[in-house]
């Protein structure tokens, strides 16, 4: 397959399905892959990664892979310990990772999480490197992150909020899609970093749309899924094989996410293993729904998605997001 090249200033919202079709480039013309383009940003040699969990942990080490010098943070011990097994050094503190990184990436459960971890006591306000990047991969609140991005900028610090697609396979493979949020010159400058985690890279607006798009994102899937499910029941039970009706949807207009990956990779073989639990998909619509009452919308099909997914409380957080077909297909 062709890779498409697009300047890194003007990436337009996706061009295709594939996340491996997109190369990213500088101003200038310098691709992400080219070897010279990591030369031309020697500020960036030693990454920091708070969070070790599924997805921080697979991020580390595919940045590692990346050529970069990697140090993580966890406040749990058994994730340091885990990240220390596979020789990547573990800071004591998160203050550390600050005196010590070019850049530091997040990976974090909740926006209130990374507020603390920003802008709490032993947050980058308080012993930064000068110019230190921070590269948040977490799907948070807009409104946290510009909050945060306008505490930071004074001291000369960079925020991009770069949210994530792909799961843990993707951040083990270096494969995740990235929709980001930030100045140009930011998300140039972080260009190499980004490239040593991710395939797809797409600029959507300054700082903290990255994480409106990524709720946007989030949104439809967790509508998808049950729209999906109403489907494959409808037509199961007037004696259509949901694999033969989603071979159908699949080649017409009603195909989506949900059905082309979703659907065959996770609930008709009943692997329901993809790695993102029903608890964080509550989060995601739940910080949806809050952007939308904060601008005071009236949206009833996303309201009638959340109040299904907050009422699944039948469905245990930690079982896999894809579960929720489950109120209809089980």
């Amino acid at each position: 397959m062709r890779c498409r090249q697009v300047n890194a200033k003007y990436l337009p919202v996706p061009f295709c399905s594939t996340p491996a079709c997109l190369t990213l480039r500088f101003p200038g013309g310098a691709a992400a892959n080219d070897p010279g383009a990591h030369g031309r940003h020697q500020d960036m040699r030693t990454i920091g990664v708070v969070g070790l969990g599924n997805m921080g942990r697979g991020m580390a080490l595919s940045l590692r892979r990346g050529g970069f010098e990697v140090i993580g943070y966890d406040p749990a011990p058994a994730a340091r310990a885990a990240l220390e097994a596979d020789g990547i050094t573990v800071a004591g503190t998160p203050a550390a990772l600050w005196r010590e990184c070019d850049a530091v990436v997040l990976s974090l459960p909740t926006p209130e999480v990374v507020e603390a971890v920003l802008l709490g006591a032993d947050g980058p306000l308080h012993g930064a490197k000068t110019d230190l990047q921070i590269v948040d991969t977490s799907t948070s609140h807009p409104d946290v992150t510009r909050r945060i991005a306008a505490a930071l900028e004074p001291a000369g610090l960079d925020l991009i909020d770069a949210p994530v697609s792909g799961g843990p396979k993707g951040a083990h493979a270096a494969t995740l899609t990235m929709v980001l949020g930030g100045s140009d010159a930011a998300v140039a400058r972080a260009e190499p970093v980004l490239a040593a985690m991710s395939a797809t890279r797409v600029h959507v607006g300054g700082v903290g749309a990255g994480h409106v798009t990524k709720l946007a994102n989030n949104l439809l899937c967790a509508a998808h899924l049950i729209t999906a499910a109403e489907a494959v029941r409808m037509a199961r039970d007037a004696g259509v094989e949901p694999a033969r009706l989603l071979a159908g949807i699949n080649a017409g207009s009603g195909r989506s996410g949900v059905t082309q990956v979703n659907f065959p990779t996770w609930v008709l073989n009943g692997a329901f293993d993809s790695g993102f639990t029903m608890k964080l998909m509550r989060k995601d619509v739940r910080l949806a729904g809050e952007l939308i009452a904060a601008l005071d919308l009236d949206l009833p099909l996303s309201a009638q998605a959340a109040r299904l997914w907050r009422d699944s409380a039948e469905i245990a957080d930690d079982a896999d997001f894809n579960a929720i077909v489950k109120l209809q297909l089980a």
